[in-house]
């Protein structure tokens, strides 16, 4: 990834420096400019404010010799124009009084040194030698940043480019072990992504960053892939499960965990998993966590959880019309959910009416075991 050349560039005529001089005094430019052509600089001569700006305008310099005190416009207002125009100028000013005040805004504005006229050549040369050096090693330093940054963005992303393969084929992995595990029980076809959808519409009616709402959206596409491994007669049982069969399904969150174990890059989605049958009251599984222990994901996927199981056929009962299941759910508020969660779900269901997402021909139902 690139965003074009450094910022700064080096001199335009190689081995051959650019200075313009401005100052109101015809004779002092004069007089300038030879010698400093006698000393193979590149010079052009000003003698106005207005004059050398709209020559920086037009031409690239790598110094500017400026006189403080001009008619018109001061040189200090020269300074911070042209600095405007050209930020890597090498800027001297030029004066005829030795005024503290004035060399001191000077240097402030970004003036390299203050000379005071009459000025020796010899010091002369050796301030435009200083100055032109220093700007040489601002624009190195600025092109050794420019290149760190633009080696730092282009890794950057190239390791989020990997991370969302990384998270896509994980996810494309778990999503084989999701569709198998579904097609085990027809009650449950559907159910991983109706609740993933439900879930994310919850995450953002409580305003979470978009980042969370889709961590909040692909845990619930992942949070059931663990009864993958609960055992057929127990998952498509028609009635009430023994305390034994209810332990061995609560099993699935843990196996879940062991499954998901490699997507180590994802560890808030992970959690959010871990949290999705933790009740508000502390009475859910598997740590028997409460309030605001648990995991906004976790309280989200429980709440949305609860509702698909309910909204879903299934083999003993019909399934319930959303808003009756909000009305039922509403009894659970501050036992199973969370109150904030809870309303952010009814806010969702009553503003939908019908849930967009459930496909009356696939929601054969689900437990919300």
């Amino acid at each position: 990834m690139t965003h074009g050349g450094p910022v700064l560039r080096a001199t335009t005529d190689v081995g051959r420096p650019r200075i313009i001089v401005v100052d109101d005094d015809e004779d002092v430019c004069r007089a300038i400019g030879r010698f400093l052509r006698a000393r193979s600089f590149h010079v052009a001569t000003e003698c106005s404010g207005a004059e050398v700006l709209a020559r920086l305008r037009e031409e690239k310099f790598d110094l500017m010799l400026c006189d403080v005190r001009m008619p018109e416009m001061s040189g200090i207002e020269v300074l911070t124009h042209a600095l405007q125009i050209d930020s890597q100028l090498a800027v001297l000013m030029l004066t005829a009084v030795d005024d503290a005040a004035t060399a001191t805004e000077a240097l402030s504005q970004g003036a390299f040194d203050y000379l005071v006229k009459p000025v020796a050549l010899d010091t002369l040369e050796r301030a435009v030698e200083r100055a032109l050096h220093r700007r040489r090693l601002e624009i190195d330093r600025a092109n050794v940043e420019w290149i760190i940054r633009e080696e730092a963005a282009q890794r950057t992303e190239e390791l989020e480019r990997e991370r969302r393969n990384l998270r896509a084929m994980s996810v494309g992995v778990a999503d084989a072990l999701i569709n198998a595990m579904e097609a085990k029980d027809a009650y449950l076809l559907g159910h991983s992504r109706r609740v993933a959808e439900l879930a994310a519409s919850v995450a953002e009616a409580l305003g979470l960053h978009v980042d969370q709402v889709e961590d909040v959206r692909l845990a619930g596409r992942l949070h059931d892939v663990g009864k993958i491994g609960i055992r057929e007669e127990v998952l498509n049982k028609p009635g009430a499960l023994t305390p034994d069969e209810f332990e061995h399904v609560k099993t699935h969150v843990d196996i879940g965990m062991l499954i998901l174990a490699p997507l180590k890059h994802m560890p808030v989605v992970l959690q959010y998993v871990l949290d999705h049958h933790e009740h508000y009251d502390g009475s859910g599984y598997p740590r028997a966590i409460a309030g605001d222990q648990i995991t906004i994901g976790g309280k989200i996927l429980a709440a949305c959880d609860a509702f698909d199981a309910l909204t879903s056929r299934r083999a003993f009962r019909e399934a319930l019309e959303p808003r009756a299941t909000i009305e039922h759910l509403e009894s659970h508020v501050g036992q199973l959910l969370d109150p904030l969660v809870f309303s952010a779900l009814k806010r969702v269901v009553l503003r939908r009416k019908t849930l967009t997402f459930l496909d009356d021909e696939l929601s054969l139902g689900n437990s919300a075991r």
